[in-house]
């Protein structure tokens, strides 16, 4: 079964870790379908029905991008926002169309695992910090799956650490 990959990224070419991850999954064409918003969307006119026809047909969906300001990027709002409607997913009528689909989150954080905790610098686990996104999915009747961090991108990614994740997010998504 192919898994889909909603990549969220304003700037994939100067990308570091987001950019890796595409390259590794673009190696299993017959597994995994990249699908770029910001590439397909620059002026931010989303083509609601196609989404929602391009979601129907996947069983695993995993949302890709950076976590900066302690969030996703802007037009990843705008596209829950407009793509889980009312009536799509959830509400009267025909709605609740991602129900038991496994979706989970892939996060590159710029900032280190240990500022990530309840006694580090930000106060909060990334876990914390994505919950509105889990009860989203919970709300839409989603099996929400753990995220997935790259933790240190800014200041810690050493080509190592950027390679082992590639390799990590492959095997992340085929245990969904």
């Amino acid at each position: 079964m192919k898994t889909l990959i909603i990549v969220i990224h304003s700037d994939l070419e100067n990308s570091v870790i987001n950019k890796r991850w595409i390259e590794e999954l673009k190696k299993y064409p017959g597994k995994y379908v990249v699908h770029e918003l910001h590439s397909l969307y620059p002026d931010e006119r989303i083509d609601v029905g196609a989404e929602q026809r391009l979601l129907e047909m996947y069983d695993k969906i995993v949302f890709q991008f950076p976590f900066y300001w302690f969030n996703c990027p802007p037009l990843f709002k705008k596209w829950l926002d407009e793509v889980f409607s009312h009536g799509w997913a959830y509400g009267k009528g025909s709605g609740y169309k991602l129900t038991g689909k496994k979706i989970a989150l892939s996060i590159a954080a710029g900032i280190n695992a240990e500022d990530y905790d309840a006694s580090g610098r930000y106060k909060y686990t990334l876990k914390q910090l994505t919950a509105p996104f889990e009860l989203t999915f919970d709300y839409v009747k989603a099996d929400y799956k753990p995220l997935f961090a790259f933790y240190g991108a800014e200041h810690n990614a050493t080509a190592e650490r950027i390679e082992k994740s590639a390799r990590d997010y492959i095997a992340f998504i085929d245990d969904l």
